[in-house]
């Protein structure tokens, strides 16, 4: 691609040189001949220090925001912005031709894509889906590294969708994304906004910067879909100005779409969504009353996008369900569920959900995640004392963190309840008690590992599947047959 073609739209200061561009990067690591290196700032780097030696490994041209006195230089006011914009453009801008779905708030997420998805496809539709479990190209999965991946690898996946023929992208936005703007220049027909609990307070330093960076979505949407029953998404309506604003409730009858006759139970959840002018019924395979909430999320952002009521409620009856999210795992005697939870308001969800059908024991083994917000550690221990009859502390992904001091940031939790519970630092072995303890009637959650299969520990990753110790485990009792 030209350089010229490649700024088009681009505000900058300086003269382009003539060049061929073959990638665009703010990693100077990957800087190759005919590379465009965009300097950025992190909280821990400036790309502005590695500027020359880009040049010096072939960069055509170097985006700064200061003047740096280099050959190939032009200035920018933001680099971040620009290097999302630049992205974009290097792929023909696929963004332009493709309706945008994003969904953001700390829990919910993976969820409510996974199920949009399925509305458009039930309603004829091809999409993509980019979230944490995995990319999908309308049926097609490839790996996924990040929630919300970079810009480049954005931009990338979208002309690979448009190529493939989708007209649809339904995307997480994180907050580390939309913070360190990788959804820059994107505008979605629809924005959702599931809830907001404490996470990643490590990365924001303070629940106002979190709820700050989920808020900038919705300067990019046309039509935003609010959780009604949160705080924040009472807040966030009150806040933000958009074209179009739709909500949902769970309980409240001034939302534009409720929930009547509510079923719960250990397989999942029933009732009535309510929109103007239409009632129908849902059967929801997943369950708790925040599987409500998702499913009303997902039934009212595609209602938003044009897909007819009755054609989208319909879907949410036939869904599949989600991977690793309250997903039952066995169900005979006893049942087996693993969920993604990792947060004390996540596990909270999980765990009230499923309590008042647990014929025996409610059973949580859970972990705490190492190098990250140290403060919502003692929440899930709350979180877990006050529904489950029995605890399993163990381990999570510790990363370079010392296993057994994550560990004594939750144990004096469990302690002080006086609810029986046993600390085991390796998760396989922390499985296999739980395996053992098993009883008619109880009911097993593996809280926070989900869809991974993996651990990462001390730098390194194992390989670590849950759903395939739980079905090696199945087959030596001879009760898979039973399933």
């Amino acid at each position: 691609m030209d350089l010229k073609e490649l700024f088009k739209g681009v505000d900058y200061q300086g003269t382009l040189p003539q060049a061929q561009v073959s990638l665009v990067t703010q990693d100077s690591r990957k800087v190759a001949p005919g590379a465009v290196f965009v300097c950025t700032r992190g909280k821990s780097f400036d790309g502005h220090a590695y500027a020359k030696q880009a040049l010096e490994a072939g960069a055509c041209c170097v985006v700064t925001e200061r003047p740096l006195g280099l050959p190939g230089e032009v200035q920018v006011e933001n680099g971040r912005k620009t290097y999302a914009l630049l992205c974009q453009n290097f792929f023909g801008n696929p963004a332009q031709r493709l309706h945008l779905v994003a969904v953001t708030g700390t829990n919910g997420k993976t969820t409510v894509t996974t199920l949009i998805k399925q509305i458009l496809e039930q309603a004829g539709y091809k999409a993509g889906l980019i979230g944490t479990i995995h990319t999908e190209i309308d049926t097609m999965e490839v790996p996924a590294k990040f929630t919300t991946p970079e810009a480049w690898d954005l931009a990338a996946l979208m002309a690979r969708m448009e190529k493939a023929g989708c007209t649809y992208v339904v995307m997480e936005a994180s907050s580390q994304a939309l913070d360190q703007m990788r959804l820059w220049g994107l505008h979605f027909d629809v924005g959702v906004f599931t809830n907001l609990t404490q996470d990643h307070l490590d990365y924001h330093g303070s629940f106002e910067n979190y709820f700050a960076a989920k808020k900038s979505l919705f300067a990019q949407v046309k039509t935003m879909v609010v959780n009604l029953d949160d705080p924040y998404g009472a807040r966030l309506l009150k806040e933000v100005t958009v074209p179009a604003a739709i909500t949902f409730s769970a309980h409240d009858d001034a939302a534009d779409y409720t929930a009547r006759n509510v079923e719960l139970s250990a397989s999942g959840v029933r009732f009535e969504m309510v929109g103007k002018g239409f009632i129908q019924r849902v059967k929801f395979p997943m369950p708790g009353e925040y599987s409500v909430h998702n499913a009303l999320a997902a039934g009212a952002a595609a209602i938003a996008l044009g897909i007819e009521p009755h054609t989208a409620v319909k879907a949410l009856t036939g869904t599949r369900g989600v991977r690793g999210r309250c997903e039952v795992l066995y169900h005979g005697d006893f049942t087996i569920l693993c969920d993604f939870a990792h947060t004390g308001d996540a596990i909270e969800k999980v765990l009230s959900g499923l309590a008042p059908f647990a014929k025996g024991r409610l059973i949580a083994l859970f972990g705490c995640a190492g190098e990250r917000d140290a403060k919502k550690r003692p929440l899930m221990g709350d979180a877990v004392v006050k529904y489950a009859d029995f605890a399993i502390l163990t381990s999570d992904n510790p990363r370079r963190e010392n296993p057994y001091d994550i560990i004594k940031d939750v144990e004096p939790v469990l302690k002080a309840s006086g609810k029986p519970y046993l600390v085991e630092v390796e998760r396989r072995e922390a499985l296999k008690k739980a395996f053992s303890m098993l009883r008619p009637g109880d009911v097993l959650v593996l809280c926070g590992k989900g869809h991974e299969d993996y651990q990462a520990i001390d730098g390194v990753t194992i390989y670590l599947d849950e759903h395939r110790i739980v079905r090696d485990w199945l087959t030596q009792q001879h009760l898979l047959e039973k399933h």
